[in-house]
């Protein structure tokens, strides 16, 4: 199966004055197309600055990075944000969604920075809305919706663009269990119909609805399996 993500030797450092501070320490990982990976680890194993560099947020200090066959490891600022805009799809905790947009007007905001037409990207958006049954609050606000309707809305901007990944950090962290599992039954429906889905949670129940496991340690791989049994959508 075709490799979407192709990390090797991938090393990230800070430096705090002249002390190196070494965050990943060496990790290689594939993900194929149409993987539901679960990234995992405990606080200060090197996940979210994992998934900074998955995201094109940030760039390795060292290692190689291949994202949808493109080399991202040692690209500008400027081609990693196109890259963002076109191969990847962003879920976050807090939603990030612009209060005074509706829900429609949020989701269509990543085509108006690829210069997708109004018309075009208003009926791209309420495709997208019509995946996760939003459609009837399609021109609600944020402040208008609940947090499980506002992570719909934001899970539906991570659609639009029909990106190479869909990259989710903690998607469930601000919502009720309920909630949270309705949300991760969406991600499950995503997953099925082709979609690549990258999960970073700490959560163990959420976790259980990926097929495959990563977990990390330290900045290193401590594990990658394949789970035999998964979470029912």
């Amino acid at each position: 199966m075709q490799s979407v993500i192709h990390l090797e030797e991938i090393c990230k450092s800070y430096y705090m004055g002249k002390q190196e501070l070494q965050v990943l320490k060496g990790l290689s990982i594939d993900i194929s197309q149409n993987e539901y990976v679960a990234l995992m680890g405990p606080s200060g194993s090197g996940k979210s600055t994992l998934m900074n560099i998955l995201g094109c947020l940030d760039s390795p200090t060292s290692g190689t990075y291949i994202l949808n066959g493109n080399d991202v490891s040692t690209m500008p600022d400027n081609d990693l944000a196109d890259i963002r805009n076109k191969e990847i799809g962003f879920v976050f905790q807090q939603f990030n969604l612009l209060p005074r947009l509706t829900a429609m007007e949020n989701v269509a905001l990543p085509l108006v920075y690829a210069g997708v037409s109004k018309k075009v990207r208003n009926e791209m958006a309420m495709e997208v809305l019509a995946k996760v049954d939003l459609t009837p609050r399609s021109h609600h606000k944020p402040n208008e919706l609940s947090g499980g309707q506002c992570q719909r809305v934001a899970i539906a901007r991570a659609l639009v663009n029909n990106p190479s990944i869909i990259l989710a950090d903690e998607p469930t962290g601000n919502l009720d269990t309920k909630t949270s599992y309705e949300i991760m039954s969406i991600f499950s429906k995503i997953h099925s119909e082709g979609n690549t889905v990258i999960l970073v949670t700490h959560e163990e129940d959420i976790s259980k609805y990926a097929h495959r496991i990563i977990r990390l340690r330290d900045g290193l791989l401590e594990s990658d399996r394949i789970r035999e049994t998964t979470a029912l959508a």
